[in-house]
């Protein structure tokens, strides 16, 4: 009657471990944005972010996985303003997080804020046209 009422023992590997792209947005610098994102052949959309920025760090997600979808046909960066203020300064960019889409080294979209996979897709997705 006493084994009744004993709790199971939980397993920990039952747990999931969190999920890791296997593809991620590439980091760039003032030094090589010209070279990996004006002169590239694919379009590209930039996260303009900031380690102290809460918003940036939803948006990390988002960044994950549009790199992963759009693999090969599109590039993901992000750029730190903190440590990488010319590029930010040469863009007019006013808060973080703010994500800019290029293609042809042209500025051609903005978006300000905190956006959903969805519409960041459909923006990227309008470039490869």
């Amino acid at each position: 009657m006493l084994g009744l009422f004993k709790r199971k023992k939980e397993k920990t590997e039952d747990f999931l471990e969190p999920e890791v792209p296997e593809v991620e947005p590439i980091h760039v610098t003032d030094e090589d944005f010209e070279e990996v994102i004006l002169k590239a052949d694919k379009p590209a959309v930039v996260d303009f972010w900031s380690e102290y920025c809460s918003p940036c760090h939803v948006m990390a997600y988002v960044m994950d996985d549009l790199a992963e979808a759009f693999d090969g046909r599109a590039i993901v960066a992000k750029l730190q303003v903190d440590e990488n203020p010319k590029t930010p300064e040469k863009y007019g960019i006013m808060g973080v997080p703010t994500m800019v889409f290029f293609k042809d080294g042209i500025e051609v979209d903005r978006l300000v804020g905190v956006h959903m996979f969805n519409t960041m897709e459909q923006h990227l997705e309008a470039l490869l046209d």
